[in-house]
């Protein structure tokens, strides 16, 4: 087993002895696959997004993750509440900005999270993350358009230093970076894009782990490795029957993994970087 394994098997104990609390401000498209995601992983879910309460949930909180896939006004004001109450108890928050391009308020609500709370890390396809900082790139709806993984890490190296946090990239192969040190994870399958809320899932999932380790890389290599786990297990299971049978065996895959399951399912490899300029 690899020092990587070895670290990644650690933390998914230390997520199975501790049991975090993950406070999910997520999209209602995908709160049940969510939670039920958690629990398999074996943390703990809690969605609350009333502003008279979400501060108190996420000074007590393992981590906070903030979703945008069904956003409005009073939401995205609710987000700001409880991330600033996260970042006032030291608690990491992640933002998933999905579908950020597809329209001017999903982009200007995802900057405006960004501005106002220490986001802690960010998950999202090529396309949504592109958009935080400028760069234009397709998006459908708020699925990604097609872009070559091979120009991934630098637009993931550019994102983390122009944005100050961990950026993950998620696609065919995963990119995870701090703007300095970037690792790419090449696990999973293809099934996950057809299950609604898999990416949202995966978000909550890097929560869990960053609510038990204070290294937010070696966090969400972690969760990206184990996700790929599982994913890879459920479409080997479930290989003639379809998403439905995945998305079922794929919850099923999530409380099977164990401290050995990296070995042979997947690998994680530090990624050279040519992106121009300094280092965080």
């Amino acid at each position: 087993m690899s020092t990587w394994e070895k670290d990644c098997s650690e933390l998914l104990t230390k997520v199975h002895s501790s049991n975090p609390l993950v406070h999910n401000m997520t999209n209602v498209v995908v709160t049940n696959f969510t939670a039920n995601g958690l629990y398999a992983l074996g943390a703990s879910p809690v969605m609350a997004y009333a502003p008279e309460e979400v501060a108190d949930m996420a000074k007590i909180a393992g981590a906070v993750v903030l979703n945008i896939g069904t956003l409005n006004r009073e939401l995205v004001d609710a987000m700001i509440i409880a991330g600033q109450s996260a970042n006032a108890h030291g608690v990491p928050v992640l933002l998933d900005p999905v579908g950020a391009g597809a329209t001017r308020f999903r982009t200007e609500s995802a900057l405006r999270i960004l501005s106002e709370v220490n986001i802690s890390m960010v998950r999202g396809n090529a396309a949504e993350v592109a958009h935080l900082i400028g760069e234009a790139r397709e998006i459908k709806g708020v699925d990604a358009g097609d872009s070559p993984s091979s120009s991934h890490v630098d637009l993931a190296v550019r994102a983390a230093r122009a944005l100050n946090t961990i950026v993950v990239i998620t696609g065919k192969e995963d990119v995870i970076t701090d703007g300095s040190s970037a690792r790419m994870i090449y696990g999973g399958d293809a099934l996950l894009t057809k299950v609604t809320g898999a990416g949202c899932l995966l978000t909550s999932v890097l929560g869990a782990f960053a609510a038990v380790e204070p290294d937010l890389l070696l966090a969400g290599t972690a969760g990206l490795a184990f996700y790929g786990v599982a994913a890879s297990r459920a479409a080997a299971r479930t290989a003639e029957q379809g998403p439905g049978s995945f998305q079922i065996a794929f919850l099923d895959e999530l409380a099977k993994l164990h401290a050995g399951s990296l070995e042979r399912h997947v690998s994680i490899r530090e990624a050279g970087t040519t992106t121009a300029g300094g280092t965080r």
